[in-house]
């Protein structure tokens, strides 16, 4: 879903919220002591547009297979949602609703500053779904305790859409296209033959957008940081997704995206040969960009080096308890209700276009189902595929805000300013751990 840049631009505005969650934490440690296991009554769930209205879409039918409770989606808006269940968990669950909305991107530093603060759900039987999701989420979901606090809602593979005619036009197959060198290459081609550039990316940093730069960390199964929390923002994989952004935007293969509304002006002007993004965009381009039916297809995302591999799952968004609530009976049957039955998450995907985690989903015929914008192609295909592989996950931390601004900085010193890319990230390494206080990874 279309979600990601109002998050990254809150995150931006963040990280003096994020040292405040260790003196909220040392105060009442999130506690939200007032909770209780109630199983009937009105329960209140937080989300945002799109997403909001794929839940409501379950609500009918699990009032009718759950009498005594009620349902009431409010769609809090985004950025707004995360402002609240901050401040939320920082006064102890106070006005929190009793089922929670996260992103992954949250999720970590939820349990880490407020241990208290997300209902454990273990207790109430999580555990029996572990291996119902797709691969590499459930970590996400474990705090400290060891206790699972969520169930996966959204997962968002990544994919690479393409415009097939700028393609045609230069002569490039895309089915010989392995990883970023081939692709490289093509761009080259495809420039000179239509004067499109390949992709986009903000070269000043001010919006943030280190998404192009993440995935190829998380096609090498890397990050900011490694599964203990330690610091690889100046890996060797870091070095090379770098190296190679670098090497596009010197080939005059990039265009800056810089400002708001940017890139969505370059795609409806067609200016732009791929957008590489994840299983969200199925839907976003075809509602988006109508007049260009026909012209994209997607495929599985070329691999960050040779011989790599070609999947990655990006982001993903989950549903919680609020430690608060007093109802967290009813709010887990809820959450049970609209996350582990097929029927009922393809419902919210027809209505929202949330893009489920619950893998017995997709023997749904929707998911194999020829797509008119994409001139027939099976458009859903390989977003599944990729998802019968390996995946690692993704440790965001508490600490993702900090890192992608010294990320972000250590971009624009290279595409701006030319600077050495493992400087560049040796130097944000360093930052980001004498702000935190993490160590390096060895």
């Amino acid at each position: 879903m279309s979600q990601q840049l109002s998050r990254r631009r809150l995150l931006q505005l963040a990280t003096a919220s994020a040292a405040g969650f260790g003196l909220a934490a040392c105060g009442d440690n999130g506690s939200g002591g007032a909770g209780a296991d109630g199983d009937s009554g009105t329960i209140t769930v937080w989300s945002w547009t799109t997403a909001a209205k794929g839940l409501r879409s379950v609500v009918p039918s699990f009032e009718r297979d759950n009498p005594g409770i009620k349902v009431d989606v409010q769609d809090v808006g985004n950025p707004a949602i995360w402002d609240k269940i901050t401040v939320g968990l920082a006064s102890g669950g106070q006005g929190l609703a009793d089922v929670l909305h996260i992103g992954v991107d949250y999720l970590p530093g939820y349990l880490d500053k407020f241990p208290d603060g997300i209902a454990d759900l273990s207790e109430l039987g999580a555990g029996r779904h572990k291996d119902a999701f797709a691969k590499g989420l459930w970590p996400t979901v474990i705090g400290k305790d060891k206790a699972a606090h969520a169930l996966p809602w959204e997962v968002n593979p990544l994919g690479l859409f393409y415009r097939r005619d700028h393609f045609e036009k230069a002569g490039v197959d895309p089915a010989a296209i392995s990883d970023w060198d081939d692709m490289t290459a093509a761009g080259s081609k495809i420039l000179d033959a239509t004067g499109v550039q390949l992709l986009g990316i903000d070269r000043t940093g001010a919006t943030q957008d280190m998404d192009f730069f993440q995935n190829l960390l998380q096609l090498q199964d890397a990050f900011y940081f490694d599964q203990d929390g330690k610091i690889t923002l100046a890996s060797p994989e870091a070095v090379k997704a770098l190296t190679l952004i670098k090497r596009l935007n010197d080939a005059g293969l990039v265009a800056d995206t810089a400002g708001q509304g940017t890139e969505k002006r370059l795609l409806s002007q067609g200016k732009l040969a791929t957008y590489a993004e994840a299983a969200w965009a199925v839907e976003y381009l075809a509602t988006t960009y109508p007049e260009q039916r026909g012209k994209w297809r997607a495929m599985q995302p070329p691999a960050a080096v040779p011989g790599g591999k070609r999947n990655a799952i990006v982001n993903s968004t989950y549903l919680a308890v609020a430690g608060s609530s007093t109802r967290r009976k009813a709010a887990w049957r809820f959450i049970e209700y609209a996350l582990t039955k097929p029927a009922e998450i393809n419902r919210m995907f027809a209505s929202g276009g949330v893009f489920p985690a619950l893998t017995a989903a997709y023997t749904d015929p929707k998911f194999s189902a020829p797509a008119p914008f994409y001139g027939g192609q099976k458009v859903l295909k390989p977003f599944v595929d990729s998802l019968g592989a390996d995946a690692r996950a993704t440790n965001f931390t508490g600490d993702y805000a900090r890192a992608l601004k010294f990320a972000s900085d250590a971009q624009t010193k290279v595409l701006l300013k030319g600077a050495d890319p493992a400087g560049a990230l040796e130097g944000a390494a360093e930052q980001l751990a004498q702000q935190t206080g993490r160590q390096r990874a060895a």
